[in-house]
C-alpha cells in the first residue's frame, strides 16, 4: 500500500459511521449523497442528516414546555458576502444556528419548524434560468427534500404564502447576544413578516443551551475534525525545521487538513508563532501574518484547527523548532503540561470552570517556583494577581460549530466573574456531561506585563529578576486539548504527542505524509 493509503487508513481508524462518495445529480456535484449524508469522499467521514433531525427534536422538546402547539420556529440562513465593493465573494460558510438546526450548505435559505410535531420545512432561493450559466443547474425541490431529510421544501419567495396557510399562533425568531463576540445574531426577516405574531425572546437562550450539550452524532464529527487536525499538526511538526517561515508551516497544515481530511475550512485564523512571537496571544493577524523566519533554538507555538461538516477543532502544540528541548524550554513546557493534566484529572460533572482555571494557574505558579523563577507562597501569589501576568487568558472555552461556542453566559447560569485573573474566562458554568471544551493553560513572557509586575511593589517581591531575565525573549508555551465531559470525568480526543519525550521522538522521524 502507498504511503498515502497508509496515512488515510491511519486517519480513519476508529471511525465507524458509514462512508459515501461524492455523487452527481443533474451534472451538479454535491457533498450530500442521495441517502442524506455529508461526505467529502470515501476517505473522509460520512455525516448523516439524522444529526440535524435530532438537534431539531431536542429543540422542539425544550420549546414545547413554554409555547403552544401551533407555534413555529423561523430561522434565516447566511448569505454570500462580497469583498467590500467587488464582485468577489468570500467562501460561503453557513450561519451557525442554521447549520446546527438543518445542516444546509446553500446560502439565502429559510427554515421553519412546527414545534409540536417537529415537522421541518426548508425554503431555497429560486435560481433564474439565466444564472445557471454561472451557478449550474440547481437541485429540484424534491431533491433538496431528500438530501436534507425534511418534510417539505419550497422556494424562499413562497415563505409568506406558506405561513399564511399554516396560520401559526406564534413565530419564534432568533435574537440574542453572543457573549464571546458581543455581537447580536441576525433575526429572520422577510417582507410581510410583521403581519404575524412574533417573539424574539424565547428561542435564543433555549437553542444556545441545546448547542452546549453535544449528541453522539456531533461528537463523532468533532472527533474526526480533531483527528484530522492532530495529524496535520504532526505532519507540520515532523517537517518543521530552522530557516523555514511560519507561513510555510501554516501552509503544510492547510494542505494536510484539506487534501487528506477533506476539511476546506479552519475554525479561526491560524496562529503560527515562533520565538518571541509566542508571547502574542492572537498572532497571525494582518499586521503579523505568520511571516517570521523560524530560527534554531526557537520555541514554536502553533494553534490551528480544521473544520469538517461545520464543526471545528481547536488544538495548540508547542515544540522546539530543532526538535530538542533546552533545559529552560523543558521547564516551562512541563509547567504548562502539569497544569493541563491537573485540570483534566479534576474535571467531572458539577465542577466549576472557574475553579479549574484557578487550579491550572496555581499549578503553573508552583512549577515556576520550582525552577526559582518565583519565590514565596503560591496562594499569596495567586491572590496578588501574579498568575494573570503569565497567563492573561482563560483556561479554555466551549467548542462546537463555533470555535468559541455559544452558551458561555446564558441567563440562569453563573455571571461573568469580575475579579482580576478570572474575568477573561469565556464561561463560568458548572460542567455538565456532554459539554465539549478546550483545556488550554499557557505560560508566556509578555514584556509589558513583566515590566508592570516588576514595577509593582506587591508582585515584584515574588519575582526572581535574575532568573526572569533568562526568559525575557522566550515567547510562550500553550498546550490545548479538546475534551468531552463524561459521566465520571473526561474524554480527551486530541491524539498528538504531549510529553517532552513524545515530541522529541516524533520530530526525529522522517515525514511520510502525502
Amino acid at each position: 500500500m502507498s504511503n498515502k493509503g497508509l496515512l488515510r487508513n491511519q486517519l480513519l481508524n476508529n471511525f465507524h459511521l458509514p462512508f459515501t462518495a461524492l455523487v452527481s445529480k443533474n451534472n451538479k456535484m454535491t457533498c450530500i449523497s442521495q441517502d442524506g449524508k455529508f461526505s467529502m469522499g470515501e476517505h473522509t467521514l460520512s455525516v448523516p442528516m439524522e444529526l440535524y433531525k435530532l438537534n431539531r427534536e431536542r429543540l422542539c422538546k425544550r420549546l414545547s414546555e413554554v409555547v403552544d402547539k401551533d407555534a413555529y420556529v423561523l430561522l434565516q440562513g447566511g448569505s454570500n458576502i462580497s469583498h467590500y465593493c467587488t464582485d468577489v465573494d468570500y467562501v460561503f460558510r453557513q450561519e451557525p444556528y442554521f447549520h446546527w438546526t438543518f445542516g444546509v450548505s446553500e446560502p439565502d435559505c429559510y427554515g421553519l419548524i412546527h414545534v409540536s410535531s417537529g415537522e421541518a420545512h426548508l425554503f431555497f432561493p429560486r435560481v433564474e434560468e439565466e444564472h445557471t450559466v454561472w451557478l449550474g443547474k440547481p437541485l429540484s425541490l424534491d431533491e433538496y427534500k431528500c438530501l436534507y431529510k425534511v418534510n417539505y421544501a419550497s422556494y424562499a419567495d413562497t415563505l409568506g404564502e406558506t405561513l399564511n396557510a399554516l396560520k401559526p399562533s406564534l413565530i419564534l425568531t432568533l435574537y440574542g447576544k453572543n457573549t464571546d463576540s458581543d455581537k447580536t445574531c441576525k433575526e429572520a426577516h422577510f417582507e410581510g413578516i410583521d403581519k404575524f405574531t412574533l417573539d424574539n425572546k424565547i428561542l435564543h437562550k433555549i437553542i444556545a443551551d441545546c448547542r452546549v450539550i453535544k449528541t453522539d452524532y456531533e461528537k463523532e464529527v468533532m472527533r474526526y475534525a480533531t483527528k484530522v487536525t492532530c495529524n496535520a499538526h504532526k505532519s507540520v511538526m515532523a517537517k518543521c525545521k530552522p530557516n523555514m517561515y511560519e507561513y510555510q508551516c501554516e501552509a503544510n497544515f492547510l494542505h494536510y487538513a484539506y487534501y487528506v481530511g477533506g476539511c476546506r475550512h479552519v475554525g479561526y485564523n491560524n496562529i503560527c508563532c515562533s520565538g518571541m512571537n509566542g508571547a502574542i496571544l492572537h498572532y497571525g493577524h494582518a499586521t503579523e501574518p505568520n511571516s517570521k523566519e523560524i530560527h534554531d533554538g526557537d520555541m514554536c507555538l502553533f494553534d490551528m484547527g480544521a473544520t469538517y461538516s461545520g464543526y471545528t477543532a481547536d488544538v495548540t502544540v508547542s515544540f522546539p523548532a530543532n526538535g530538542k528541548f533546552t533545559d529552560d524550554q523543558r521547564a516551562i513546557y512541563n509547567a504548562v503540561l502539569a497544569a493541563s493534566r491537573a485540570v483534566m484529572n479534576a474535571i467531572k460533572p458539577g465542577v466549576s470552570w472557574v475553579d479549574m482555571h484557578i487550579l491550572a494557574n496555581k499549578v503553573t505558579l508552583r512549577e515556576l517556583r520550582e525552577i526559582d523563577l518565583l519565590r514565596g507562597d503560591v496562594d499569596e501569589m495567586y491572590e496578588a494577581g501574579l498568575a494573570a501576568i503569565f497567563q492573561p487568558h482563560g483556561l479554555g472555552h466551549l467548542l462546537g460549530i463555533d470555535v468559541h461556542d455559544v452558551g458561555g453566559y446564558l441567563e440562569g447560569h453563573p455571571d461573568r466573574p469580575l475579579k482580576p485573573g478570572v474575568k477573561a474566562l469565556r464561561t463560568a458554568r458548572n460542567l455538565e456531561e456532554g459539554m465539549a471544551l478546550t483545556v488550554e493553560p499557557g505560560c508566556y513572557f509578555i514584556e509589558p506585563l513583566l515590566k508592570r509586575a516588576l514595577n509593582d511593589p506587591i508582585l515584584s517581591r515574588f519575582l526572581n529578576e535574575k532568573v526572569l531575565k533568562r526568559f525575557w525573549k522566550f515567547g510562550g508555551v500553550r498546550i490545548e486539548d479538546n475534551i468531552f465531559v463524561t459521566e465520571r470525568g473526561i474524554e480527551n480526543y486530541t491524539p498528538v504527542p504531549r510529553t517532552v519525550e513524545e515530541i522529541e521522538e516524533w520530530m526525529s522521524k522522517k515525514e511520510t505524509a502525502a
